[in-house]
């Protein structure tokens, strides 16, 4: 979904760098390395983290930052590759294009810092960062995603607000169709599981168990024909509304505000975001709705958005510039000021560990939010991200949206899809 993904990377650009003031002492004994350091990134999050965090722990290493926008990005980048500029020697990578680099044989094995480090690390981000057997990029942060629904909702229709009881109404995918069924009928068509089925894209995308393209050949995963058939029902149904996410109606009913298209007032149930979805989606765009909110997994675990770093394979600085990879995804003072700072849940699982038991979040009535995502980022699979994933989804999202108007039956939808996607990649 082309502007989901562009909104998300909206949102990752405001995210957090600003926010990190700590000061760490330099240890230029602890950190030997030395040079300059070209890095290039999409966000001006690493900006941030170099200037406040790694140049005074490596006073001894320049580094000069490069922000490109994030859709210029990789273009600037590939132009790099292809011998039109020189190379940066360290790249931030989103999570839309990082398997694109990591397949493509320009970046540096991280074998050995990942094996100082690796009982440390969610290992779903370790696998979207490897390819061949080897480790070409790593993050600081994971980004599992949650169902946030709503409190007030819930003890109507379901008669208890309470997460445990709430997630064994949503237990997987049928689960899911069922509990939307029962608010439906019980709110007499007024209360909408979610404003927009779009919000399903990336659970059910979650619950796969085969990437889009497997042997060569295009693939649709069994959870994603159920993701279409599941749309098509809560459309027909009028269990969800007729919107599209980031539409001003998908907001209202973050709101509470929404209206059908008659005028009628509309409730909505739930909706589906990962970890920056809270502060950058919810806080920011429905703060009177603050202590009306709880989080669960949901039916299936997922993750959406995430940044990770790689060096160049030509880089002139091999050792400062793994050093800048190693100290953003393990240095324990790094990551507990950002962890602090941010509210971002870190990929470290011993800051991970340290800090989960910290968190009340008000916005959620007190409910530990930290927990929650780094208990959720264990359900996560890595291993299914590919770096054709951007094109194909939109490709696929152009085709189910023609089935769910019935402009085309379901069988010929994925034809379609499978046909164009062949012919786009060239397989």
């Amino acid at each position: 979904m082309k502007k989901t993904k562009i909104i998300a990377s909206i949102v990752a650009l405001t995210c957090t760098m600003g926010v990190l003031s700590a000061k760490p002492k330099a240890n230029s004994s602890a950190s030997p390395v030395s040079g300059k350091l070209s890095v290039w990134s999409f966000t001006d999050e690493i900006d941030g983290m170099v200037n406040n965090s790694f140049k005074p722990t490596h006073p001894n290493v320049q580094v000069e930052t490069t922000i490109t926008p994030t859709q210029e990005f990789p273009g600037k980048l590939d132009a790099a590759l292809a011998g039109e500029e020189e190379c940066p020697d360290v790249i931030a990578l989103e999570v839309a294009f990082v398997r694109k680099y990591v397949e493509s044989g320009e970046l540096l094995p991280l074998d050995d810092i990942y094996a100082e480090i690796k009982k440390d690390l969610a290992e779903y981000s370790v696998k979207i960062g490897s390819a061949d057997g080897h480790v070409y990029a790593l993050s600081w942060q994971v980004c599992p995603g949650a169902m946030f629904y709503r409190r007030s909702l819930a003890k109507k229709y379901l008669g208890t607000d309470d997460p445990k009881k709430v997630q064994s109404f949503f237990t997987d995918p049928d689960k899911f169709l069922e509990t939307a069924k029962l608010i439906k009928d019980k709110s007499f068509g007024k209360c909408y599981i979610v404003s927009s089925s779009d919000d399903l894209f990336n659970v059910y995308k979650g619950s796969r168990t085969q990437p889009w393209v497997a042997d060569n050949q295009v693939v649709v995963d069994p959870a994603m024909s159920k993701y279409m058939e599941v749309c098509k029902i809560l459309h027909e149904q009028e269990m969800c509304g007729n919107y599209g996410q980031w539409s001003q109606e998908w907001f209202a009913g973050l709101k509470g505000t929404l209206q059908d298209e008659e005028g009628e007032d509309k409730e909505v149930f739930c909706t589906f975001l990962p970890t920056w979805g809270l502060d950058f989606v919810l806080k920011t765009n429905a703060p009177e709705t603050s202590g009306d909110w709880a989080m669960i997994q949901g039916p299936a675990g997922y993750s959406w958005g995430g940044t990770w770093i790689g060096v160049y394979k030509g880089t002139k600085n091999p050792e400062a510039a793994k050093e800048m990879v190693k100290y953003f995804v393990s240095d324990p003072d790094f990551l507990t000021a950002y962890a602090v700072k941010t509210g971002d849940v870190v990929s470290n699982l011993k800051i991970q560990s340290k800090l989960k038991g910290k968190y009340k979040e008000p916005y959620l009535k007190g409910q530990n939010h930290y927990k929650e995502f780094c208990d959720m980022a264990k359900t996560v699979n890595g291993s299914l991200v590919q770096g054709t994933d951007q094109v194909i989804e939109e490709l696929f999202n152009e085709e189910v949206r023609k089935y769910i108007y019935e402009e085309k039956a379901k069988k010929d939808a994925i034809k379609d899809f499978k046909d164009r996607a062949t012919e786009k990649l060239g397989l």
